[in-house]
């Protein structure tokens, strides 16, 4: 016998949640560009922000997979997580490399809902997801380090009051591997809008918060520094794992709202006198893209079984990103070829859920990268950039 869903409770919960932040609530904020603010408190006021933090500091210590499922159901209830789920998928940097005097200071308000770590700050302009090239310097003077640089696609940057920042303390040229002499900042934005920090925002296709972020000599606390200097490369790549793994779950609640929200419309519209449903043209699209979400939905949540056992997943979390993104948009497809004319409405949320749901082909990491980790580190093939 299978074992049943163990996070049906924490699914309920969220719904129940999500019920309070209906279409009309996201159709208003898309048309203003505006941050979903009361959303973002009510799930911070539930604890549902907190579900990695640790019980001692005030979070619920629950794993990748309980997470996995509250980003999946507010999807799947029509909203969207991109609002504030960095803080989900970037705590473990603090969590896991973090001194207790970091842990003792920051956890618990961010567990409370007092602080916001919601900015992730890597891509630059000029070297894209090719992390080990990025330019933005941090020099030690004294009790602190001295930021210069550029950050783009920094989303939530402007409605956060931490950034994870990832910059590099020592230059490319000195260092044996590439990946070596990158270094991790806890950043106080607080602080640094006052110290030389510029945000600067970027109007896109969908409502998702993004800027570009300047630094222009802004000095750092040194004990803001995470773990070891140097080391912070490989202190965001598990993080990354679990990005990968959240915004899989992400894609697989897209794709049930989408076939929900499809079927629904295919039962009741009628046209010819039966109703569309009906017909194989209507039917066959959805059930394919049912399929591929199920079998995608495997994928994510065998990715997240072994992160949470502490296993190499890197493979299975790029898969799962991949394959739960691809199901999203077959199902978006689906959904608007259902609709017709009436899936480009706006009042149907079936436009605005089809524009948020592209971005994770492209974000946070690219499918042909993905297409390209798998030559190399499963296939065994010649690295190709």
């Amino acid at each position: 016998m299978l074992n049943e869903d163990p996070h049906v409770a924490i699914r309920e919960e969220v719904r129940k949640l999500c019920t309070g932040f209906p279409g009309a609530y996201w159709r208003a904020l898309d048309r203003e560009g505006a941050y979903p603010a009361e959303f973002v408190q009510a799930l911070a006021e539930g604890g549902w922000l907190a579900a990695l933090i640790p019980e001692e500091y005030g979070g619920s210590g629950l794993g990748l997979s309980a997470t996995a499922a509250i980003l999946e159901e507010v999807h799947h209830a029509g909203c969207n997580g991109a609002a504030c789920h960095a803080q989900m998928y970037i705590m473990g940097a603090l969590l896991r490399h973090g001194n207790a005097a970091q842990k003792g200071r920051y956890l618990p308000k961010i567990a409370s809902g007092e602080l916001r770590l919601q900015a992730f700050g890597v891509t630059e302009p000029s070297s894209g997801t090719d992390t080990t090239a990025l330019k933005t310097t941090a020099r030690l003077e004294g009790d602190h380090y001295v930021i210069n640089g550029q950050k783009i696609w920094t989303s939530r940057a402007e409605y956060s009051d931490l950034m994870l920042l990832l910059a590099r303390t020592t230059p490319r040229e000195q260092v044996q591997k590439r990946t070596d002499g990158l270094s991790v900042f806890l950043l106080d934005m607080r602080d640094a809008k006052q110290a030389g920090l510029t945000i600067r925002p970027i109007r896109t296709m969908m409502n998702h918060a993004t800027t570009e972020v300047f630094f222009d000599n802004v000095r750092v606390p040194a004990d803001h520094l995470i773990g070891e200097e140097g080391k912070g490369f490989r202190y965001i790549l598990s993080g990354m794992n679990a990005e990968r793994i959240l915004i899989g779950a992400e894609c697989i609640g897209d794709a049930k709202w989408f076939i929900d929200k499809a079927t629904a419309y295919a039962n009741e519209r009628v046209v010819f006198g039966r109703p569309i449903g009906q017909n194989q043209g209507i039917q066959f699209p959805l059930a394919k893209a049912y399929a591929r979400m199920r079998a995608a939905e495997l994928m994510v949540q065998r990715a997240a079984e072994l992160f949470e056992a502490g296993q190499n997943c890197g493979a299975e979390a790029n898969m799962a990103k991949m394959l739960a993104a691809e199901a999203s948009w077959e199902a978006a497809e689906a959904c608007v070829q259902t609709h017709g004319g009436f899936g480009f409405a706006e009042e149907y949320d079936v436009e605005r859920k089809f524009r948020e749901t592209r971005l994770y082909q492209v974000a946070p990491i690219s499918t042909n990268l993905i297409l390209s980790y798998l030559a190399e580190h499963v296939l065994g093939m010649p690295r190709s950039y």
